[in-house]
């Protein structure tokens, strides 16, 4: 993309009044950005309303310093082992999947490693060409998943280990980068990674700028995405986390994967509106179950009410996108880890305690008056099995017991 070309597209969305709906508007009537804004007032005002043509014929005063910084970013492609494209509405490397959404954004913003290939001689065409292969091929066969900002340790644990089952079977996980599910999940797509696989391991749509990295504590999952996957954002660099921008960008995360899973959703989840636009695409939508008396869980549950599947591994998932997950699918991760065989290991007693736990969260007290133990030996107990990584200790004195797959 030229610099001419680019300074239209961003003056575009920058233009007060005029939003994504407005400017494809625009678009149909007019051609590319540049076109629209060599409109007449008269020929404009065919197409939006008055103050929306004033607002098209005068720049934007952030623009120049926008496009400073936009050009800037796309120059240093590379320095840190990172590329960076812009695709636009319109292109020919614009996901296909999302023009079959409700509102498809106007720009794309994209970082990561594998976007072109690293022969240098290759033209601007080749390149952008590699981006398309790269990209569609791994969204291909591409999966969403999605829950809690503030899972269980269980639900963490979920999140990790059917993404790295996911991954290893073939499938691109998309998420969303924020705290919770949607971190545990990129992190078990990222430990999926196979040397010289030819599809992204994840794929990341974020709420701000792709200059920023929202929560900062995902810093370095963020980087890990960027030399393995891809980070893809519509809003312009420098966007601060605003609250509205994050139930929006839901409808990118199930517009570009086949399918949605969920792992833990209270009723009001964001993850539940992924979930529905999924659904009213033609996609699957995937939900784990979880215990009745857990709010996590009810958003899942329902989601199943509603049709969704109900999925206890990698495997039902795989099996109703009638994928072939190829020899990783018969070795599921889940499974092969499942901290049910290590407690085979464990003293009588500790073994015991898993049983009395159950798998629902519970507090010291009834522990004690299922299992029969003094105060001191259970605690003993319970330590050991938080070491083991078998029981996770919840806020308001609750324990809970830890399985995977």
């Amino acid at each position: 993309m030229e610099r001419e070309e680019l300074a239209a597209w961003l003056r575009l969305t920058l233009t007060p009044g005029v939003g994504n709906e407005t400017a494809r508007k625009l678009l149909a009537a007019f051609g590319l950005p540049a076109a629209v804004f060599g409109q007449s007032a008269a020929a404009l005002l065919q197409v939006v309303n008055p103050a929306q043509a004033t607002a098209l014929r005068a720049e934007p005063l952030e623009l120049a310093a926008l496009l400073e910084r936009t050009w800037t970013w796309l120059q240093e492609a590379g320095q840190d082992s990172a590329q960076r494209h812009i695709m636009v509405l319109g292109d020919a490397d614009y996901p296909a999947s999302l023009l079959t959404i409700d509102d498809p954004p106007l720009m794309l913003y994209l970082l990561g490693a594998g976007i072109f290939s690293s022969n240098t001689s290759l033209t601007t065409a080749n390149k952008t060409q590699t981006a398309t292969n790269l990209i569609a091929n791994s969204l291909t066969q591409s999966i969403a998943v999605v829950g809690s900002r503030n899972p269980t340790p269980q639900g963490a644990a979920n999140a990790r280990h059917f993404s790295k089952a996911l991954g290893q079977a073939g499938l691109t996980v998309v998420s969303g980068l924020a705290l919770g599910v949607d971190g545990a999940a990129h992190e078990g797509a990222l430990d999926s990674i196979v040397p010289g696989s030819k599809k992204l391991a994840t794929v990341a749509v974020v709420g701000t700028g792709l200059d920023r990295v929202y929560p900062k504590s995902h810093l370095e999952l963020a980087h890990r995405i960027a030399q393995n996957g891809l980070l893809i954002s519509e809003y312009p660099l420098g966007t601060p986390p605003l609250a509205a921008n994050f139930p929006k960008r839901n409808r990118i995360i199930a517009g570009l994967a086949q399918g949605t899973l969920v792992i833990e959703a209270a009723l009001q989840s964001g993850s539940l509106i992924t979930a529905r636009l999924s659904a009213e695409q033609g996609k699957d939508v995937f939900a784990i179950p979880g215990s009745i008396h857990s709010p996590l869980a009810r958003g899942c549950h329902a989601l199943i009410k509603q049709g969704a599947k109900l999925v206890e591994s990698a495997q039902d998932v795989l099996e109703e996108m009638k994928l072939d997950g190829g020899p990783a699918w018969a070795i599921d991760p889940v499974a092969a880890d499942d901290p049910g065989e290590r407690a085979e290991g464990l003293f009588e007693t500790e073994h015991a305690l898993l049983d009395d736990l159950g798998f629902d969260p519970v507090g010291l007290d009834a522990l004690q008056a299922r299992s029969g133990m003094d105060t001191a030996h259970l605690q003993a107990q319970l330590m050991a099995l938080e070491l083991d990584g078998l029981v996770a200790r919840l806020p308001g004195g609750l324990f809970q017991r830890i399985t995977r797959g």
